[in-house]
C-alpha cells in the first residue's frame, strides 16, 4: 500500500523565522510563502505552517501510496478510519503538485496525523542546492509510544511497513522498533522506565543524512547551533552529532552512513 514517506510536516509560531532556522540547520533554501514553507530534499520534503497557538513542533506524515482508492479501501478493511481521497493541487514555488489525499484518523493512529497521497504523475520539484556540508535527506523519522506492541501492530500489520529491528536493550532504556519505508526509517521508541499505557503516541525527533560529518559539523557551528561532538553511531557503519538548539523544538541527529550502508540496508 505505501510507497515511501513522501514528507514530514511541522508548524512553527513565526513562518519567516522558522524558514530560516531550517535552511540554515539543512544547508538549503526552500520555498517561502505566506502561509506554509517547503524544504525540498533528496528522498523527502519539510513541510512549514503557522501553528494556531504559536508552538513550533512535528505536526504529521504524509506517506505516498500508489492508488488512493486502493489505500482507502484498505484502510477501512484495517480500522483506520479513513476519509474518503480528496483531489488537491498544491504550489511548491515554481511546481504544481497535484493527486488524491487520504486522511486517516488521529484517533486509529493513537495520536500521529497520518496522511496518504496519490500523485497524479511524479512531482516536478526538485531538491534545491545544497551548501558544503549541507543535509542530503531524511535518515530517521522518529515516534515515543508508550504502548509499543500497539504501534508495533500499526505500523507493521495496518500500515504495512516492513518492520528490520525490534530489540529491547536494557543499557539503552529502550525497546526500539524500526520499520523501512522507502530508503529511511520509521522509528518507533518505547522508553523501558515507563510503565505501556493507552496515552497518544508522540511524534519526537528526526534524524537528517550527510554525507560529511566534519563538513556538516563545521557548517553548523559557524551559524551558531549548538552541536555534541561526533561519535560512533549504535548502527554499524554511522558517525553522529547531536544539534541541541535551533531545530524547532524537535530533537536532531545528524548522521553520516558509510556509502552502501544506508539506514534501510
Amino acid at each position: 500500500m505505501i510507497v515511501g514517506l513522501d514528507r514530514v510536516r511541522a508548524s512553527v509560531g513565526d513562518l519567516a523565522g522558522g524558514a530560516v532556522a531550517v535552511a540554515r540547520l539543512l544547508g538549503r533554501s526552500g520555498f517561502v510563502g505566506e502561509e506554509n514553507a517547503t524544504f525540498a530534499l533528496d528522498n523527502i520534503a519539510l513541510d512549514l505552517s503557522l501553528s494556531e497557538g504559536g508552538v513550533d513542533g512535528l505536526t504529521g506524515l504524509a506517506f505516498e501510496v500508489a492508488i488512493a482508492d486502493v489505500a482507502y479501501r484498505v484502510c477501512q478493511r484495517r480500522a483506520l478510519s479513513p476519509q474518503p481521497p480528496v483531489a488537491f493541487a498544491e504550489a511548491d514555488g515554481t511546481a504544481l503538485r497535484e493527486g488524491r489525499h487520504v486522511e486517516l484518523d488521529p484517533d486509529a493512529t493513537f495520536g500521529v496525523q497520518i496522511t496518504l497521497v496519490e500523485y497524479a504523475g511524479k512531482p516536478a520539484t526538485q531538491p534545491s542546492t545544497p551548501f558544503d556540508g549541507a543535509v542530503t535527506g531524511l535518515d530517521h523519522v522518529v515516534i515515543r509510544t508508550t504502548h509499543p506492541n500497539r504501534a508495533a501492530a500499526l505500523y507493521g500489520a495496518r500500515l504495512g511497513l516492513d518492520m528490520r529491528l525490534d530489540r529491547t536493550e536494557p543499557k539503552w532504556g529502550a525497546r526500539l522498533m524500526f520499520f523501512r519505508c522507502g530508503d529511511l526509517i520509521v522509528e518507533v521508541v518505547h522508553n523501558l522506565n515507563e510503565e505501556p499505557s493507552d496515552a497518544p503516541d508522540k511524534l519526537w525527533g528526526l534524524s537528517w543524512r550527510v554525507a560529511n560529518a566534519e563538513a556538516a559539523h563545521a557548517r553548523l557551528s559557524a551559524n551558531g547551533f549548538d552541536l555534541s561532538e561526533i561519535r560512533t553511531g549504535r548502527k554499524p557503519g554511522t558517525r553522529v552529532f547531536t544539534v541541541r538548539n535551533n531545530t524547532l523544538g524537535v530533537p536532531t541527529l545528524i548522521v553520516e552512513v558509510q556509502q552502501g550502508r544506508g539506514a534501510a540496508a
